[in-house]
């Protein structure tokens, strides 16, 4: 007998040899308000068809967790796929990524002829048979040439030449209603479990709505993000016309000795767009309505002290004298720092700025004042007046950079055809293959965690830790103003996280097996490993990059 011990409940009982975690749930948690849908087995993600043949400490998750929403919506796509196949035998779904609370998708049905609302309703109406008929799924491990050589009979490139540009020896896929598919984790058990989506026309393609986090048993709400898109694909545009759909396209690429030629595109392609910002920043400082407060902001690791640097450099480069400082300098002292429900420190907190202070010397600055700025001294915990003096001359412009700057509170005297609003963000355009997509954050998360390493701030573990906090932050304090930018930049870069991954593994082993947050450290060990490393010394020292990984 084995003794498994439910961290959900505290409790422990015994089970036979190679019960499934399935067969647990209604031992362990027999009145939970809703599915479960994957658990963590002594830290390590599992779907709820594996079995367990020794003692172990397990985690059942729902929706509203990570882990539990992710093995959801990926088992929805998967329902999508399949139905669309059975609607189209000669069709392909491509899924690129999430957006307005759904995940956006392009289907081409394999006969020339456009996708019609008729045939979004017959898919969806496919998807909601596969669904009644609670259709299982079918988790196969196969050596690597075999899974090449069904997907390649299937006229699936994308995951052959993923696949093919990998070191595994094996390989699992999955099947539903004999139909195979590739996904890099754990699906649910069947297709019962999907009962909360829809399936709507959306732009050129179609949205595939999920559950909302809170409310998994309603939709999310969706929310209107035409800047965002419009981004997302210039960036796809820009993929095609380089050949480079997905990461198995990036590491045929980088095998055959392309990856310097794929960072100085890389690179280009973000300089030029920073040029165009500063262009449009010069044209609107001589406009009727004269621009002279630039506000940059983003979600953490997006870029944004980077980005003000070269963007500084290109507005001299057309004329203009920069002047900046960061929100972060406006810190209310230390003690005086919001507190979260358990007494901790709120860093991302508005109100963790003085922000009426701030105002305050930006009207100054505005009225032709010199003004002494503030530097906050992050040891001290102590906003520090040293001398620093700033003016704005005749063609000068203040930057501001935090991830407040685009608060409409933090500078609402100010009129706003008077500012510039720039926000930074990682929109992840290459996906794995058509089927899997990249999340946004496990860009910001790597950049991170190898940032702080790197400086010796915090571990691998406390920055995963911490990771949910940030998040749940940026949703409230920074995501609600991302479509009133003037601006949108993306700083993903093609081949980041081939760049990242000797390092980022190096780090990522020194996370214990033994603590929760081992379960996200192997989640990304394992994403990694499908990229094909590209050595640091190929990134120039002027890169976006760099404010990662260092000189």
């Amino acid at each position: 007998m084995l003794k498994i011990f439910c961290k959900n409940t505290g409790a422990y009982q015994e089970f036979q040899e190679g019960t499934t975690l399935l067969d647990m749930v209604p031992a362990f948690l027999p009145d939970h308000p809703s599915d479960i849908l994957s658990a963590i087995v002594n830290n390590v993600s599992e779907g709820l068809k594996f079995r367990v043949y020794n003692n172990r400490d397990v985690e059942f998750l729902d929706y509203r967790s990570y882990n539990g929403r992710n093995t959801y919506c990926r088992s929805l796509c998967f329902l999508l796929c399949k139905a669309a196949k059975d609607i189209f035998p000669q069709g392909k779904v491509v899924l690129r990524r999430p957006i307005s609370k759904g995940y956006f998708c392009r289907m081409d049905k394999g006969d020339g002829t456009d996708l019609t609302v008729d045939d979004i309703g017959r898919i969806t109406g496919r998807m909601r048979e596969i669904v009644d008929e609670d259709m299982a799924f079918f988790r196969h491990e196969v050596q690597t040439p075999e899974a090449v050589e069904i997907f390649r009979k299937m006229g699936c490139e994308d995951k052959v030449t993923l696949l093919e540009t990998t070191d595994d020896i094996y390989i699992t896929f999955y099947t539903l209603g004999g139909t195979p598919d590739f996904y890099y984790d754990a699906l649910v058990p069947s297709a019962g479990y999907l009962k909360v989506w829809d399936l709507i026309p959306f732009r050129d393609g179609m949205l595939l709505r999920v559950p909302d986090r809170h409310d998994p048993a309603s939709l999310a709400p969706m929310v209107s993000q035409p800047k965002t898109f419009e981004v997302f694909s210039e960036s796809l545009r820009w993929n095609k016309i380089m050949n480079l759909s997905n990461v198995g396209d990036v590491n045929k690429s980088c095998m055959e000795g392309g990856a310097t030629d794929l960072i100085q595109i890389a690179e280009a392609l973000q300089e030029k767009k920073i040029v165009q910002i500063a262009e449009e920043i010069d044209r609107r400082y001589f406009s009727r309505d004269k621009v002279k407060v630039v506000l940059i902001t983003g979600p953490s690791s997006s870029g944004k002290s980077t980005f003000c640097k070269r963007l500084s450099i290109q507005l001299k480069a057309c004329g203009l004298r920069p002047v900046s400082f960061s929100t972060d300098d406006y810190f209310v002292n230390r003690l005086d720092t919001p507190r979260l429900p358990d007494g901790s420190f709120d860093f991302d907190n508005f109100d963790t700025v003085d922000h009426d202070a701030l105002q305050e010397d930006v009207m100054r600055l505005l009225a032709g004042e010199e003004v002494e700025v503030p530097e906050y001294n992050f040891v001290t915990g102590l906003r520090e007046y040293n001398g620093k003096k700033l003016s704005l001359p005749e063609g000068t412009v203040l930057l501001i950079e935090g991830i407040h700057a685009l608060n409409p509170r933090l500078t609402d005297k100010i009129p706003d055809s008077g500012k510039f609003k720039i926000f930074i963000n990682t929109i992840t355009s290459i996906s794995l293959d058509d089927h899997n997509w990249i999340p946004t954050s496990d860009n910001r998360l790597l950049r991170r965690i190898v940032r702080d390493s790197n400086k010796g701030a915090f571990t691998a573990r406390e920055t995963i830790s911490n990771w949910p906090n940030v998040r749940r932050s940026e949703v409230k304090w920074i995501y609600p103003y991302q479509e009133d930018a003037d601006v949108l930049f993306d700083s993903t870069y093609l081949v980041e996280f081939a760049v990242f991954r000797p390092r980022a593994e190096r780090i990522l082993a020194t996370v214990p097996k033994n603590c929760p947050e081992y379960a996200e450290a192997h989640r990304l060990l394992n994403f990694l490993h499908y990229f094909v490393p590209v050595p640091e010394k190929d990134v120039p020292s002027t890169s976006l990059i760099r404010g990662f990984i260092g000189q």
